[in-house]
């Protein structure tokens, strides 16, 4: 009985611990989640982070996202991040600087198919968020480009949120001058849209 009550005891102390450490999710992005031209906590990332802590389940963020990033500088850092922060979930929000310098597409899709390789090897789910580029780059590379994240979610079996900016890319009232990047007024809806993919990996 003794014996048994110990066993009971450790579980629960165990259990207690596990639930008192928050699991992470890292994301991974480039000006689009760094919260470029505006106030960091007005970033969609620091919203999500301000949402996750109010979940009664515990989860962090972490921001590694770096304006200018490619999917190629994106892979050769992702290592050191998984082995640093050992996230839950990786959010990938990378390929729109490949995209903007007319990088080659495989290039794109083999560098983020080594980053969701990477991920699952590291025991973390996987969330893509995919890019859209203007239409002065012509039909077929835009549409090249939307079908790598498409064909890669469903190969690799990852979460998916097609299109970042869906809802706010084509209102001038919530993109900056620039027409790439929202303003600080359309970061929430951003967020709404990554929730929808993200929300069932925290469960």
């Amino acid at each position: 009985m003794l014996r048994f009550l110990s066993v009971l005891l450790l579980s629960l102390c165990i259990g207690v611990a596990q639930a008192a450490t928050p699991r992470t999710v890292l994301v991974l992005g480039d000006s689009l989640s760094a919260a470029h031209n505006i106030p960091v906590e007005a970033g969609w990332v620091h919203l999500l982070g301000d949402r996750l802590s109010n979940m009664e389940t515990g989860w962090s963020v972490v921001n590694a996202s770096i304006s200018g990033e490619t999917s190629l500088s994106g892979r050769n850092r992702l290592p050191a991040l998984l082995a640093k922060y050992k996230p839950s979930v990786v959010v990938l929000e990378l390929g729109a600087n490949d995209g903007l310098r007319g990088l080659p597409l495989d290039a794109l899709r083999a560098n983020l198919a080594a980053m969701i390789d990477q991920s699952t090897a590291a025991k973390a789910k996987v969330l893509l968020l995919g890019i859209e580029l203007p239409v002065n780059y012509g039909p077929q590379y835009r549409d090249g480009l939307r079908a790598i994240y498409s064909d890669l979610s469903a190969q690799k079996h990852t979460a998916l949120v097609p299109f970042l900016l869906d809802g706010v890319a084509l209102d001038p009232k919530l993109m900056q001058d620039d027409g790439l990047h929202p303003v600080a007024a359309g970061e929430p809806k951003v967020l709404d849209t990554v929730w929808k993919g993200l929300q069932p990996l925290l469960k």
